[in-house]
């Protein structure tokens, strides 16, 4: 089976990617004067995209570690406009509406764990990296699945319109493996039918299935496991061209990350007990994602990939 291979000299094609920003002191436009004439700014979340964004405790409210992040893009703006009581209104995407959504304007900005792709690069723009993550697959602890060669002529689960769903399809007609490929609505449907018998593996990144793992009624009889088949880096979306907006959204996130602060947030979804049940993730900061932090980035991983290739071959 193919797979993505890990980066060779991250630090290296990181640094060559960093994309300038675009010069302060034009007048406003786009979506900054949008957000300036309303007095609101349009947050895409998710209802279970546990933990970067989902919905938690007694009003339901989004939480989590993109969600965090979104914030402190909200913070830079109230500077940035002089809007102290500029307001976030919250709107629920999935995988399948949040491209649409944001396109047509009716989200100005969606941090979650959306994947940065040359695809969906011509349909959206996207922040600087704010995660990275592998592509796996999450099974019973005594069941046979260990790797993707264990799914041949099994029922597999994903989630709809994401990039695990358009890997797991290509894999199926490749190799021939016979997979009854079921598409659910979003992760927690996922994870239900893979609980109930319906499947016998979710294949989706790999700290969303540890995020499913956290709060499953029994954790503890559930496993992370297979070779990784592509390493993706997620990104906040915005519509595309709106540059000005964009420079604000790669600021306060590169602010974000060289005070230390994203260190804390981090800690706080991904080795701290999180809600709604308080359970701890185990998940540490990879060095994949300390590097892209060090040296931020809105390239995708293929792109930086075919970057460290062109540097091999020099």
């Amino acid at each position: 089976m193919r797979m993505t291979r890990a980066l060779p000299g991250l630090a290296l094609v990181l640094a060559l990617a960093a994309s300038p920003l675009q010069a302060a002191g034009q007048p406003l436009e786009g979506t900054l004067k949008k957000i300036r004439d309303t007095g609101s700014i349009s947050l895409g979340y998710r209802a279970a995209s546990l933990p970067f964004s989902y919905l938690s405790g007694m009003f339901r409210e989004p939480v989590g570690y993109s969600h965090d992040l979104q914030l402190k893009v909200v913070e830079a703006l109230k500077q940035q406009l002089g809007l102290p009581e500029l307001k976030a209104r919250y709107v629920l995407v999935t995988s399948q509406t949040r491209i649409p959504l944001v396109q047509n304007g009716t989200v100005d900005l969606e941090c979650g764990s959306t994947t940065n792709n040359p695809e969906r690069q011509k349909q959206v723009d996207f922040s600087v990296g704010i995660f990275e993550a592998s592509t796996r697959l999450l099974a019973r602890k005594t069941s046979s699945i260990q790797d993707f060669a264990d799914l041949k002529g099994k029922n597999v689960v994903t989630t709809a319109g994401t990039t695990s769903e358009r890997l797991l399809r290509a894999m199926n007609a490749r190799e021939h493996m016979a997979m009854n490929i079921i598409a659910a609505k979003d992760h927690g449907e996922a994870f239900l039918m893979l609980e109930s018998g319906r499947a016998v593996a979710f294949m989706m990144d790999d700290a969303l299935l540890h995020g499913e793992m956290a709060r499953a009624r029994t954790p503890e009889i559930w496993q992370v496991v297979g070779t990784p088949q592509s390493y993706e880096i997620y990104g906040c979306m915005l519509r595309k061209g709106d540059h000005a907006f964009k420079k604000v959204v790669d600021d306060a996130l590169v602010a974000t990350f060289q005070s230390g602060e994203i260190n804390r947030i981090y800690e706080r979804w991904f080795t701290q007990p999180i809600p709604p049940k308080q359970l701890n993730l185990n998940f540490p900061m990879s060095d994949a994602l300390k590097t892209l932090i060090a040296h931020p980035t809105d390239q995708s991983a293929g792109q930086l990939q075919n970057m460290a290739e062109d540097l091999d071959d020099l």
